[in-house]
């Protein structure tokens, strides 16, 4: 699955010169948290978030009255606040590459660009998306969190055994275990009864660290 295939396409984007005050009305009208800032010709020149914007507004706390903060406010643009060196990505990019991406440059959103033009925005909302389809956390079934060895045709003998018993698999994850030679696997199965699901596992030598019903 590639980027193109879950970011927002045609994001909100606002110019260098919206003063703040706008953009803030903005991000909040069309309930998003950050918007990139394009040119006339909707070439990315950079990105702001809520936080910028917030930060660049008078605290509560100040003498000034709301004429006088409405002023300081229509005079201060986004151009000054905003970040300009953003780190973007393609559409064709795969979706795991943007999320090392994000968590390599600590940055929750990524604009996606075709030739200088932005097309798209991906952020960490798009990611955690991803990831509960990934592990079936709104699937009904047996979830395994189980120890492999790391050898070809595990999964598949796992797989097959599964099946033997009647049992769908409708979601599955492979993560680094922390011995050599290991690794975990956790699997949500349907259609099968729990127990016999966890004999068969220790059936085939594996070991069954976890097991929850959803």
């Amino acid at each position: 699955m590639l980027v193109k295939d879950r970011m927002t396409q045609n994001p909100v984007t606002v110019s260098p010169d919206t003063p703040v005050s706008e953009a803030l009305n903005l991000m909040r009208q069309k309930k998003v948290r950050r918007m990139p800032v394009v040119d006339r010709r909707g070439h990315l020149v950079g990105i702001v978030a809520e936080k910028d914007l917030l930060y660049a507004s008078p605290s509560p706390a100040t003498s000034l009255n709301v004429y006088e903060i409405g002023y300081l406010l229509s005079k201060l643009k986004v151009k000054e606040i905003m970040a300009k060196d953003v780190v973007t990505i393609t559409e064709d990019a795969p979706l795991e590459e943007a999320a090392r991406i994000m968590v390599d440059n600590a940055v929750s959103g990524l604009p996606v660009v075709r030739d200088k033009a932005v097309v798209g925005i991906i952020t960490e909302t798009d990611i955690f998306k991803i990831l509960l389809e990934m592990m079936g956390a709104r699937d009904l079934g047996t979830r395994l969190t189980i120890q492999v060895h790391d050898q070809p045709g595990m999964l598949s003998r796992i797989a097959g055994a599964i099946a033997s018993i009647g049992g769908d698999i409708v979601a599955l994850g492979t993560f680094r275990g922390e011995g050599h030679g290991h690794g975990l696997l956790v699997i949500k199965v349907c259609c099968v009864d729990p127990k016999l699901l966890v004999e068969t596992m220790r059936q085939l030598d594996i070991v069954v660290l976890d097991v929850r019903e959803s």
